[in-house]
């Protein structure tokens, strides 16, 4: 039986039929290198044909071939009913009773209700553009703020920097597979195959494993301060790298060869392949370690916060430290865990709500959380602020005080 995709629906249908196709063009193609037994042509009866929708497998003149309704899930009713063809001397028989009496379709929205769907999905790239656009401005100078002030230089704000770059590129990577996608209307996306699709969609999936592979980091960051407090931190930062860049990279490549072997059709935008579980998987993974990390950090700091050897100043410290970690790992982990245990075709709206539209403004909150709102970025600014100021007024009494004595 075939699902449904949630993102191409109709093209399920027509990728069904092409494959049903290709199934029985190989089998004509083999009865036709078989050699033909001795006898009239007409005698020797009906080879197998394709009528578009069925294939009708070779029989002898006289008999009769039955076939069922194509089994599609949400398009055609299930039916008991089968559709019948004779062999004759003159060839196949028309299909009786009619497929359009045989199979009946499922009901199809009306005009308006794809009018009002058609609208829906425009709402929907409208709200998910502005998010995405509000996250890379907001990752942008964040990302500028960390390099520009040399106080802020060090292990923590540099995995920042890596993770706020992670979700530039899956802005990037959204905007990408639109403009090559879905930028011209006159495109068949059913059988769209080029090598350009196929890079975008690459390019995204691997934005997306970075994404929650540099969220990981940070969690392994967290925990490795508050079990190792004394140990310098920097000789850990090309693990950090590795792991946050080298584990979805060499995922990705896997995937790509899998798919360019196996099953190197359409965009590689078919969720409901199982080769999608070579992405999926370590996503899942990710938030599985991410989810013991914070379950160990939470204890550590519950201890290290009702530790009476711990000063008052070092306990604010880990609450500074952890807080924000602590907030965007289940934040980013459940609505993927909750929708990966479930067939793509279910929940499409709330689906297509949570990671297109809430995930657009996720990068926008992770540059809120680890830099604007943050106590050190901000005092950096105010100090760097108030040094300009300072700076200025003093020009501007030199300036006075040069044309007075002139």
């Amino acid at each position: 039986m075939l699902w449904v995709r949630a993102t191409h629906p109709d093209c399920s249908v027509v990728l069904y039929f092409q494959e049903q196709e290709a199934e029985c063009l190989e089998i004509i193609r083999s009865e036709s290198q078989t050699p033909a037994p001795p006898g009239p042509p007409r005698q020797q009866g009906c080879l197998t044909e394709w009528d578009g929708v069925s294939c009708w497998s070779a029989v002898p003149v006289g008999q009769s071939r039955a076939v069922a309704c194509p089994d599609i899930l949400h398009v055609f009713k299930k039916s008991k009913a089968l559709i019948q063809r004779n062999c004759t001397e003159s060839g196949w028989s028309f299909p009786s009773p009619p497929y359009y009496n045989a199979c009946e379709l499922e009901a199809i929205g009306s005009n308006n209700d794809n009018e009002a769907k058609k609208g829906y999905f425009v709402t929907m790239k409208v709200l998910y553009t502005c998010g995405y656009s509000t996250s890379l401005a907001a990752l942008f100078l964040a990302i500028g703020i960390f390099s520009c002030f040399r106080k802020l230089h060090c292990t923590r704000n540099s995995i920042h920097i890596h993770f706020f770059t992670s979700f530039i590129l899956r802005g990037a990577a959204v905007f990408i597979k639109d403009a090559v996608l879905f930028s011209d209307e006159s495109i068949d996306h059913c059988t769209m195959s080029t090598v350009n699709c196929k890079a975008a969609i690459s390019f995204f999936q691997y934005s997306v494993l970075a994404n929650f592979y540099w969220l990981l980091v940070e969690g392994m960051y967290l925990q490795t301060l508050l079990l190792l407090t004394f140990t310098s931190d920097k000789r850990y930062i090309w693990w950090y790298i590795l792991i946050g860049w080298g584990v979805p990279m060499l995922t990705v490549c896997v995937w790509v060869v899998t798919r360019l072997q196996y099953d190197n059709h359409g965009c590689w935008d078919d969720y409901t392949s199982l080769y999608w579980w070579v992405i999926k998987a370590p996503i899942l993974l990710a938030i599985f370690v991410n989810f013991l990390i914070f379950l160990n950090v939470t204890r550590m700091l519950a201890q290290k916060i009702w530790s009476p050897d711990i000063s008052k100043n070092y306990k604010q410290q880990y609450m500074r430290l952890t807080k924000s970690t602590l907030l965007l790992i289940p934040l980013f982990g459940v609505h993927y865990v909750v929708f990966a245990l479930f067939p793509e075709h279910i929940g499409v709206d709330a689906r297509l709500y949570f990671e297109l539209v809430l995930g657009s403004y996720q990068g926008f909150l992770v540059a809120l959380l680890y830099c604007f709102l943050n106590g050190e970025v901000q005092a950096e600014i105010k100090r760097n602020w108030g040094k300009w100021q300072s700076s200025m007024e003093s020009n501007v009494f030199n300036l006075a005080t040069q044309d007075f004595t002139a």
